[in-house]
């Protein structure tokens, strides 16, 4: 859920976010700079790495592969 907020800035700031980001994406370019000085970023950290190893992410494949072969024959 987004939540809407007024902000101020210098205009020449504004003029060079405007010019550089354009009109309708200054809201999600503050917002990318932000996140990660407000956020707990380590469980992203963590899901990035998980993600890019190779190993663990094929053997999740061949399970929930597996896991769906078992249900095929289930009643509902």
């Amino acid at each position: 859920m987004h939540k809407k907020m007024t902000i101020s800035l210098d205009e020449a700031v504004y003029e060079g976010l405007y010019r550089t980001i354009g009109r309708r994406r200054m809201s999600q370019f503050i917002e990318d700079l932000l996140r990660p000085h407000v956020l707990d970023s380590s469980l992203d950290a963590g899901y990035q790495a998980m993600a890019a190893d190779q190993e663990r992410e094929t053997e999740a494949k061949e399970w929930c592969d597996a896991l769906a072969k078992d249900m095929v024959n289930e009643t509902r």
